[in-house]
């Protein structure tokens, strides 16, 4: 699973409830969530880990400029995280190039996932948010690359790379990151959108996916969110079974009618 978290916006408080009621739901094995609050006391991650049973790590980062003063209650931090069914055996977090953009802490986040058969390279990451950022974005998902060729050896199993990208699946950074339409980043390494195996009749928005502004105003939803897998492994691991939409509203059949994110989450059956 990926999934943005939206931070500390709208009523977290109940918007963390329904986060966890839709993980009951849906009993991801591993996790890659973005935009996760800390404050001195707590940290989602840990707490939605807590919660489940889970094995979770983290990687901190600065709150972002352009959001103070825009939630009522702040936290200290925003970063990514893994949680995990199994155990965590390794793990590192590079911190991504700004390229001449804001001074952010932008971070991608590796977990090596002692799963049965085979240890999964997992990855996570939160991409500059400028519509107009893409050239930082080229510059951060080739540090990206970079890191996952790094970091992926030692299994057959395929890297796992999830994110909210903040781009849209033609632009500039996912064909690079892709390497099929343009020269890779990492010379021989092809990172597959696991979205290409869905059902082209689902739903595949996953930003701006929760209930119209209360203005009124007029909204467009765009697929910024991926998981994204290398070549599978001499003995087919890694191959895609079931790729599919979730959390985009409330529980069904939940008692809430709060939305859990303003991202959608993205889930993928990946074979052992």
């Amino acid at each position: 699973m990926t999934w943005n978290l939206w931070w500390r916006f709208g009523d977290w408080r109940a918007r963390r409830a329904v986060i966890l009621d839709w993980l009951r739901r849906e009993r991801p094995d591993v996790c890659g969530f973005q935009e996760v609050w800390a404050t001195e006391d707590e940290n989602l991650a840990g707490w939605l880990a807590g919660e489940l049973g889970m094995h979770w790590m983290w990687a901190p980062g600065a709150v972002f400029e352009h959001w103070r003063g825009r939630v009522r209650e702040p936290a200290d931090a925003v970063g990514n995280a893994v949680l995990s069914r199994w155990p965590i055996v390794d793990s590192e977090v590079r911190r991504l190039p700004t390229a001449g953009g804001p001074d952010e802490v932008r971070t991608a986040l590796f977990a090596l996932v002692d799963a049965p058969g085979a240890r999964v390279p997992f990855f996570t990451t939160h991409l500059h948010s400028d519509p107009a950022g893409s050239a930082v974005r080229v510059a951060q998902v080739t540090e990206l690359a970079r890191f996952v060729a790094e970091r992926r050896a030692g299994t057959p199993f395929p890297p796992v790379v999830t994110g909210d990208f903040n781009a849209e699946p033609g632009a500039d950074e996912l064909r690079l990151f892709g390497g099929t339409l343009t020269a890779p980043a990492v010379p021989g390494q092809v990172m597959t959108d696991v979205w290409r195996f869905a059902d082209p009749g689902r739903p595949a928005d996953t930003f701006r996916s929760g209930p119209p502004p209360a203005d009124g105003a007029l909204s467009f939803g765009s697929r910024t969110d991926y998981i994204h897998r290398g070549s599978t492994g001499p003995g087919g691991e890694g191959a895609v079974t079931a790729v599919w939409r979730t959390g985009a509203g409330p529980v069904p059949g939940g008692d809430s009618d709060v939305w859990p994110s303003d991202h959608a989450a993205v889930m993928a059956e990946l074979s052992a």
